[in-house]
Order: C-alpha cells, then sequence, then structure tokens
C-alpha cells in the first residue's frame, strides 16, 4: 500500500502589523501598560535619545548618530540631523512620514520639530541636540 498525503495549496498569507503594547515608563519606574499612539510616541523619544551602536544590547539599526555633529557648521547640522531622524524612524512599519521640519538654536543646542505620521495619527516630535 502506497501511502497518501494531501497538501492544502489554499492557504492565505495574512500580514500582520505587531500590537503596539508596551510597558509605560516614567522618570524613575515603570508604570503599568501604553498601547498604540502613546506606545508610538514613547518609542520615538527613546530610539532619538539611543546613540547608534553604543550600546551592544541594541541592534545596529536601532537608534541614531549624533555624537558626529557636535561641533559642525549649523547648517549641515540642521541637513544632516533631518536625514538621520527620517532614516531611523521611517525603519518602523508604524510610521508612514516624517516631515515639517523647523529648527530653532537656543544657546549651544538645536532643537528640531517636526511631525510623524503613523497608523495612530499624528504626533508633534521636538528634540535637542548639542551643537
Amino acid at each position: 500500500m502506497t501511502p497518501q498525503s494531501y497538501i492544502n495549496t489554499d492557504l492565505e498569507l495574512v500580514e500582520e502589523v505587531e500590537v503596539s503594547k508596551t510597558y509605560k515608563l516614567t522618570d524613575t519606574s515603570i508604570k503599568g501598560y501604553i498601547e498604540e499612539l502613546e506606545a508610538l510616541k514613547q518609542f520615538i523619544y527613546k530610539v532619538l535619545s539611543t546613540e547608534r551602536y553604543e550600546y551592544p544590547i541594541y541592534s545596529f539599526d536601532y537608534g541614531i548618530e549624533l555624537e558626529s555633529l557636535i561641533g559642525k557648521d549649523i547648517e549641515y547640522v540642521q541637513i544632516e540631523l533631518k536625514r538621520r531622524i527620517e532614516e531611523c524612524l521611517l525603519q518602523d512599519e508604524r510610521i508612514s512620514s516624517v516631515d515639517n521640519f523647523e529648527f530653532e538654536v537656543k544657546g549651544d543646542e538645536l532643537y528640531c520639530t517636526f511631525n510623524v505620521g503613523s497608523i495612530y495619527g499624528n504626533l508633534l516630535i521636538d528634540k535637542g541636540v548639542s551643537i
């Protein structure tokens, strides 16, 4: 007797975005959970506060390179900061756009404000870097 086998070829491929639920981080502790837009906002601030290649716990895709911008010409820093922020954030499948960059110099820091479009809604983000 020959073994019979059956392979179902009617399988459907379904892509799902990971659920955006994470721990809520405060300055001193972890308090509960946050989801969707608040979780994405926390991710953005965390990834933009982590120097890329600095911490072995993170992959080389995580974080942003900011230290190399210190002491550079202000116009160069603005162009590079915009590019690096876009490159850093657009890797996340929840983020669809990063735009409307505005820059302001305050003392020895450059403040950058920009919009992030996501599957959960829009966010206004600000980031300061030493120049």
